[in-house]
């Protein structure tokens, strides 16, 4: 089973999280000939991308070797990759097919839950009411020194 480009070499893949990953290195498999990927570019938490999205630049971007076994890990730069929760992979181009053929693609990296921040409703006073901030009464004293 493989992924198939229609008619030219470009592939896009769109991964969503259920949580955040630090992506740790990158894995493709394809055949070993003319239909496997020649690049590959990461984008990062760009939801719903697109071709169009893809001429801004790349996170980060790699010169895939032929692999059709699956063997070679790209490790990607961590510090850059810490916190997704969405993965966008480009593959403009491939080793001179017409269409590009992909197999595997593995991901590696640490997976934690995601910090889902509820609607929180406040309500903020733009003068102080005197009847919510009810003090003691205050008798002001006067201390002479002679």
């Amino acid at each position: 089973q493989f992924v198939e480009s229609d008619d030219e070499a470009e592939l896009l893949f769109n991964i969503p999280f259920t949580g955040t990953v630090k992506l740790k290195g990158v894995m493709v498999m394809g055949e070993d000939d003319g239909t496997h990927p020649a690049e590959m570019r990461l984008f990062r938490n760009v939801p719903h991308m697109s071709f169009d999205d893809t001429a801004k630049e790349a996170d980060q971007t790699f010169s895939l070797n032929r692999d059709p076994r699956g063997e070679l890990e790209y490790p990607t730069k961590i510090a850059r990759f810490s916190n997704v929760y969405h993965l966008s992979i480009h593959f403009p181009r491939n080793f001179g097919a017409e269409t590009t053929k992909i197999f595997y693609i593995g991901l590696k990296g640490e997976w934690t839950e995601a910090h889902r921040h509820e609607v929180t409703i406040c309500n903020y006073e733009a003068a102080a009411n005197p009847a919510d901030h009810k003090l003691e009464q205050i008798t002001p004293q006067t201390h002479f020194i002679s």
